[in-house]
């Protein structure tokens, strides 16, 4: 018999059909065996396909990796999603990733094919290769309620993956990790610290914090346009040269029309000219 080739991600939905249908010819086959008396009734054999795991249109947070046995928790941020097109994007914390997923069964094969460039801190980056390890190759998903653990063949590498609920674009607080020019992305300027954030209330006001100082606006949504009416009124805290410069970016950029995308729990803003910014759901 030819060996079925790896099929690509499939919808939940479909997956679901899939055992449905498997179960019903499954109920029939024993039946005819029983009648017949050439089976075992049991409605499995040789050519039973198990339903491939319904990873199609999830989103996890990553938890830890094991590589070599060796297990290493994961920094805030570290996500992965399986699209229905095939295909795995997530953040490894600092950087985002995509690969092509093929899944047989309850084996997903994974292919990883682009990382983007952004410096990370040393922790960050070890990570980012024992991510890479281990999310490479044939790997047995076993999912349990809101978990998903994939490990190898040898039981040497492996993820541990939490189910991500999304968010909403208003109320949630998004901590501002990267800034967009054109098609690059760069990480925050080195010594500007983590405080740069922004809240979009239900009472039509967006704050936060520019790096330094926290600024308040008025805002509106129309349709995938957040619309912010500067400029800003801020505080007026002295700030080192690295905060200075990113709140100056920020300042100037959180002042008029934005096309904003919100997906599950990153939020990306860019303005006309192509510069923007992104976030991430903070913990």
């Amino acid at each position: 018999m030819q060996t079925p080739t790896p099929r690509t991600l499939v919808s939940a939905a479909s997956a679901a059909a899939l055992a449905l249908l498997l179960a019903a010819c499954g109920t029939e086959g024993g039946a005819t065996g029983a009648g017949s008396g050439s089976g075992s009734g049991s409605g499995s054999g040789p050519d039973t396909v198990s339903p491939d795991l319904p990873v199609a249109g999830t989103h996890w947070t990553i938890g830890a990796v094991t590589v070599d046995g060796r297990r290493s928790a994961a920094p805030d941020g570290a996500r992965v999603e399986f699209g229905a097109d095939g295909r795995a994007r997530g953040n490894s914390g600092c950087n985002k990733f995509g690969a092509t997923v093929a899944v047989r069964g309850d084996t997903l094969t994974v292919s990883p094919q682009e990382f983007t460039a952004i410096g990370c801190p040393e922790d960050r980056q070890r990570f980012e290769s024992e991510l890479v390890k281990a999310f490479t190759g044939p790997l047995k998903g076993k999912q349990k309620g809101e978990t998903l653990t994939l490990t190898s063949p040898d039981g040497r590498n492996g993820l541990e993956l939490t189910a991500e609920a999304a968010l909403p674009l208003r109320g949630t607080t998004w901590k501002i990790d990267g800034l967009i020019s054109g098609d690059t992305a760069s990480s925050l300027p080195a010594g500007s610290g983590d405080k740069a954030r922004l809240v979009l209330g239900a009472d039509g006001r967006v704050s936060g914090n520019l790096g330094c100082n926290n600024f308040a606006a008025t805002a509106r949504v129309e349709g995938k346009t957040l619309t912010i009416e500067g400029p800003a009124a801020t505080t007026r805290m002295m700030c080192t040269s690295p905060q200075m410069q990113l709140e100056t970016q920020l300042y100037e950029l959180l002042d008029g029309p934005l096309t904003y995308r919100l997906d599950h729990r990153t939020l990306t803003l860019t303005d006309a000219s192509g510069e923007g910014l992104t976030t991430k759901a903070a913990p």
